[in-house]
């Protein structure tokens, strides 16, 4: 059997799905991702997780390597974290879905159109459940709340309203996540809807609440 060169591997074909996966990762983290969460490392990290895993799945899949040397590589893989200061479930997904696209791109056996056309429906599904067209975007925020005689249930209209007044956010909804009677602090989860034109930012982590208890 005649061993796989490079010259076998850099065909137009692979130049086609290069293109089309280069096309969809730029589609995905270019005008899906970044208009609404704004974060620029993450779309570094897209586009290079994107097009690392296009690379090797295309030289695995056309490159004859032994199954030790394949279960390695796997091995290694599941050992590393993806790791930042704060990463939300959508923005594990985005990942996901950038990985899941270059391995399409790289081993599915199809047309070029074909190819085009079940990116294009992954692209397609992708910005309609992330957009209000499918579920009305609800913001949460984590705030350190000072006034603690508010968290009983009989007053929980009058707190709602306070949080209303002092964030300047239409919250709806929220819940006590920790009581500290030693501070007389409250840590609580609030609920808002993305407004039209607001900018909807990467979710703060649980412990750099916001803090209210410097206002009076």
């Amino acid at each position: 059997m005649e061993p796989t060169t490079l010259t076998n591997i850099f065909t137009l074909d692979f130049g086609i799905r290069t293109l089309i996966n280069l096309t969809a990762i730029t589609i995905l983290v270019r005008f899906l991702y970044y208009p609404t969460y704004k974060n620029s490392d993450f779309v570094f990290s897209y586009f290079l997780f994107n097009f690392i895993v296009f690379i090797l799945t295309i030289f695995l899949h056309n490159v004859e390597v032994s199954m030790g040397l394949t279960f390695g590589l796997f091995a290694i893989f599941s050992m590393l974290r993806y790791r930042t200061e704060s990463i939300s479930i959508k923005e594990m997904t985005y990942l996901f879905v950038s990985i899941a696209i270059a391995m399409l791109c790289a081993i599915i056996k199809t047309t070029p159109l074909g190819l085009s056309l079940i990116i294009s429906g992954i692209l397609a599904l992708t910005w309609f459940i992330d957009s209000n067209f499918f579920l009305k975007k609800e913001i949460r925020r984590t705030i350190l709340y000072e006034k603690i005689d508010l968290i009983k249930p009989e007053n929980q209209e009058v707190l709602l309203r306070d949080l209303q007044k002092r964030t300047g956010l239409n919250i709806h909804r929220f819940y006590v996540q920790k009581i500290d009677f030693l501070r007389d602090t409250a840590v609580l989860k609030v609920f808002f809807y993305e407004q039209p034109g607001q900018q909807n930012g990467v979710e703060i982590e649980e412990e750099q609440a916001v803090n209210l208890s410097s206002e009076n």
